[in-house]
């Protein structure tokens, strides 16, 4: 990154391909690794594979394999700083995807669910001009209506201080105050 960050990435590149492809780019918290744990193609994506796609997963700053600070939902910075946030370790992952994975097109598409939906969707702010489609999925933004944390705006103690304490207090969810029960407002 930027900032000299490095970042951990898993590419799935389609042996015996024509031509070159573009990218499908899946940036998570929760282990690229796990997203291809084969050298295979999720049954989600089967259709993706199948129109031709270079596929890769990224762990997101400060998580699994990555190096660096995690900070959930990390607020943009003021473009006229230096600063870091998930919308340039966007663009500085496309621009060194492109310049470094054989057979890509020069295109690549972003896109998550949850989580990674959220950061598909600050994909979209000052994007890499190699960013050509972006889907972001349910994503993690308005946690007040009908989101995990907040069920029309009553918030479920059990998930939301589990899911925090687990994405905060380690890299790989090693740590997290454990909810014995679904409801504790007794």
């Amino acid at each position: 990154m930027r900032d000299g960050v490095k970042l951990f990435a898993v590419a799935l590149i389609p042996k015996n391909s024509s031509g070159s492809l573009p990218i499908m780019l899946v940036r998570t918290p929760y282990s690229a690794a796990n997203v291809f744990r084969t050298d295979s193609v999720p049954g989600g994506y089967k259709e993706l594979a199948e129109d031709g796609y270079i596929f890769v997963a990224e762990d997101i700053r400060g998580r699994f394999a990555s190096e660096g600070l995690f900070i959930m939902n990390r607020a943009q910075h003021d473009p006229r700083d230096k600063g870091t946030n998930e919308s340039t370790d966007t663009y500085d992952t496309v621009d060194w995807l492109i310049k470094n994975l054989p057979g890509n097109s020069g295109k690549v598409g972003v896109m998550g669910v949850s989580y990674p939906g959220w950061l598909a969707g600050v994909a979209g702010v000052d994007p890499h001009p190699a960013v050509k489609a972006i889907s972001p999925q349910a994503p993690m933004t308005d946690t007040w209506m009908g989101d995990d944390f907040f069920h029309q705006g009553a918030f479920r103690q059990s998930f939301g201080v589990e899911y925090a304490s687990a994405m905060e207090f380690s890299k790989d969810f090693a740590r997290a105050v454990p909810v014995d029960r679904y409801d504790r407002y007794d």
